[in-house]
């Protein structure tokens, strides 16, 4: 077939953690360039089976929006202006290198954004731009969502990457908290075709149980929902470890002989009975030794929780709680339960060892003292890391698919922190909250116009699956994949400008074969030199997944397992392959120095005293602010595209109709929404999917912020939660901060009222 004639790429969706297969169809336009005409699902795929949601189609609206930047931009007094690629690298690194040289380099941070975890490239090389950039200063969206559970995961287990994930095809009882995966596809949990899996397991006589404060699209179609206080997910699933344990339930199956620290657990939750935490959590004992008995009575059960667990008060407790249900039943490593996945290419080298076990706190940030995770920072130090008066503030930052300006609590005090830094370069598609702050914007290509290969979201996979995905379109003129952008800047910081691009990836290949292969099953087999004559030439991502593809769980061992992985036997597999249902690891899962799960880390058990404060408290009398999903949106990244924002209004305010009723509040009417740190008027949504006492506002929105290039999400901006959410309440386990169960105020505005930002001073901040 000719390059002119139409074609069909198999491929994944990479605009959401389910890694959806789709089939991208292309052909030549009047003027001879190559387009996407449709994209479809894969019925084909091994892992989706023909599923996509909406997102999968606005890939097309992606590749062509005219707003995304195609080269890059930089600031000037007039506006942003384009300039050519090596004078913007040259640029970059001037700049940082000067701050560097001045203040040291703790003076520059680093924010690293969720979409980074969707693409190979972007993940693989901002690791080489932290090389050139070792600073403390380093931060990420996980202390904004997923830090609660690789805490938890890490003490217990030994790695971030050793999270188990319920076994959906082969489970009979599924207890879901604070998730709600039919408008999120799955999170922590690659799931594509969530909706399906989940009928199936009530069709096969299975009992499905939603926990979440909002009867969601998901607690919908479950068997039933049970409406949990904000952040009461803790005292809720503790109480049901207390019922399996007074009532000497406790089984631990697969896990017996493999745990440490059983009685001191015991111990600790042998106070949450289910009549202690009825009020707080907002479940009556009842219900809560219902629940417990029926997980402990299943054979194939599975506790599951997801955001709405993580990002509130008590995450890393109510994580803790989950996998102790899960455990004390018995349904951990077996089937149907929970169990690890087995990834292909695994980043497991990049983390602790056995020898090393999972540490949190190994430095404390320089105003406030919180603890480091993972080597970052959370984003509750952010703003306050920027305002200090000492030298080595931070003075500059680089930042890679993040928004936190629209993503962060407080909002108000992002923007104002992102003002005061000399210098910024963002590598964005757009111009939007956070970037129109930049002085330097370096865009990536879009999705469909590199190769890519999922490293990081498969680790959480229900199924062992591994695909390649190849480009369907070339680059854009004057547009450069961002492995080649970051990999530039990365040189010229570690004084290596003189080198080829070339030669600079031949380093990073050499080096990161040596600490793959240390920790391989074929160490000993096998010289890096052999490894890095092997993987060729050719510079780039492509190489590098060989790599951890090669040397992998299924890897050939470069030649030594004839019929084993590589890039060359996917690219063979366009719909991917199948390597078998998640099945029991243990002990090889675990990482912790002992080998064994520690039931009752000192750091999680530390905490208790602070959730039975909250307990004893009591409900508090204001409205509870809560977050939500919808299929549409992914963060703030998508209301650029026409499809993702069409129909109703998706920016709302739910709220139940006897707080409605009190309040004086209908559907169509506006209110302003206030915190301790600011306020924003929004439209009013009545329903009773809405707990009494809950209201619900959907995260990121808000872009009418002067200076945003977002011709479409401008239209229709929304208002960002982000200014109402305060940015002092914290899980202190994991320094998350807390996005879910937010004290607020809600007042009917007349006809005519201000939508968007009501902002307020600081203010005293309250105890976390």
């Amino acid at each position: 077939m000719s390059s002119t004639e139409p074609s069909i790429v198999h491929r994944i969706c990479t605009l959401c953690e389910a890694t959806c297969g789709i089939r991208v169809h292309t052909a030549d336009d009047e003027r001879g360039r190559r387009r996407v005409t449709r994209i479809e699902g894969d019925p084909d795929d091994a892992f989706s089976k023909g599923h996509v949601c909406p997102k999968a189609h606005a890939l097309i609206e992606l590749q062509e929006d005219p707003d995304r930047l195609r080269t890059p931009i930089r600031k000037t007094a007039e506006g942003f202006e384009p300039i050519g690629w090596d004078e913007a690298l040259d640029l970059a690194a001037a700049k940082l290198g000067a701050i560097r040289e001045a203040s040291g380099p703790d003076a520059i941070a680093l924010y690293r954004g969720n979409p980074t975890t969707h693409d190979a490239q972007s993940l693989l090389y901002w690791n080489v731009l932290q090389t050139a950039l070792p600073t403390r200063s380093q931060f990420s969206a996980g202390s904004l969502d997923t830090w609660p559970r690789w805490v938890q995961a890490g003490l217990m287990y030994g790695g971030f990457l050793n999270t188990p994930v319920p076994d959906l095809a082969r489970c009979d009882h599924l207890v879901m908290l604070g998730a709600n995966p039919l408008a999120s596809n799955g999170s922590l949990m690659t799931a594509p075709g969530i909706k399906k899996r989940l009928e199936a397991l009530r069709a096969r006589g299975g009992r499905f149980v939603v926990v979440d404060p909002r009867r969601t699209e998901t607690a919908a179609i479950a068997d039933e929902h049970v409406a949990v206080r904000p952040g009461g997910d803790a005292a809720l699933v503790l109480a049901m470890v207390q019922v399996v344990v007074e009532e000497e339930r406790v089984d631990l199956g697969r896990a017996e002989g493999l745990v440490e620290g059983l009685s001191r657990a015991l111990d600790a939750i042998r106070a949450y009975t289910p009549e202690r935490v009825a009020n707080a959590s907002g479940v009556d004992p009842a219900t809560i030794r219902r629940l417990a008995r029926e997980v402990a009575a299943a054979e194939r059960a599975v506790v599951y929780g997801r955001m709405g667990a993580s990002v509130q008060a008590f995450g890393t407790l109510a994580h803790w709680a989950i996998d102790l249900l899960n455990i004390l039943t018995g349904h951990l490593d077996r089937e149907g339960g929970v169990l690890f996945p087995l990834p292909a290419a695994s980043l497991a080298f990049a983390g602790p060892t056995k020898a090393s076990g999972f540490e949190v706190g190994r430095a404390k940030s320089p105003v406030s003292g919180y603890d480091e995770v993972l080597g970052e920072w959370p984003m509750a130090a952010f703003a306050e890391e920027i305002e200090s008066e000492r030298d080595d503030r931070i003075r500059a930052l680089a930042i890679i698919a993040g928004n936190p300006a629209a993503s962060a609590p407080n909002a108000r005090r992002i923007e104002a922190a992102l003002e005061r830094l000399e210098f910024i370069v963002a590598f964005d598609y757009y111009v939007n909250e956070t970037t129109r702050h930049a002085d330097l914007i370096l865009p990536p290509t879009a999705p469909l116009s590199h190769a890519t290969y999922d490293v990081a979201l498969l680790h959480f996979a229900v199924e062992n699956v591994a695909k390649w995905s190849p480009s369907a379109l070339p680059p854009e003129q004057g547009e450069q994949e961002i492995w080649r952008t970051l990999l530039g800047l990365a040189k010229r910081l570690m004084g290596l400008g003189a080198m080829s691009d070339e030669q600079v990836d031949a380093i990073v290949v050499s080096q990161l074969a040596g600490r793959v292969l240390e920790g391989s099953r074929f160490a000993g087999e096998i010289e890096v030199e052999e490894i890095v004559a092997e993987l060729g030439d050719e510079p780039g991502p492509r190489r590098l997944i060989d790599l951890l593809l090669r040397l992998g769980a299924y890897g050939d061992g470069f030649g030594r397992v004839p019929d084993g992985l590589s890039v060359a036997r996917l690219e063979q597999a366009p719909h991917g392959i199948d390597l078998g249902p998640l099945s029991p690891r243990l002990p090889e899962a675990l990482a912790t120095k002992s080998g064994r799960i520690d039931l009752a880390p000192e750091r999680i058990l530390a905490d208790l005293p602070r959730l039975d404060r909250w307990i004893d408290a009591g409900p508090d009398p204001r409205l509870s602010l809560i977050g939500r999903r919808d299929v549409r949106s992914m963060n703030s990244w998508l209301h650029n595209l026409p499809s993702m924002v069409k129909g109703r209004e998706r920016c709302t305010l739910q709220i139940a109709p006897t707080d409605a009723a009190r309040l004086g509040l209908a559907t169509g009417d506006h209110a302003e929404l206030k915190g301790r740190v600011g306020a924003v008027v929004v439209p009013v949504e009545v329903t009773d999917a809405m707990a009494e006492g809950v209201v619900s506002l959907p995260h990121g929105w808000g872009h009418d912020r002067p200076g945003v290039r977002l011709s479409v999400a401008t239209a229709r901006p929304g208002a960002n939660a982000n200014r109402v959410v305060d940015d002092a309440l914290v899980d202190v386990p994991s320094g998350t901060s807390v996005l879910n169960g937010i004290p607020v105020e809600v007042t009917r505005v007349r006809a005519g009222g201000r939508r968007g930002d009501r902002g307020r001073g600081r203010g005293p901040a309250p105890t976390a």
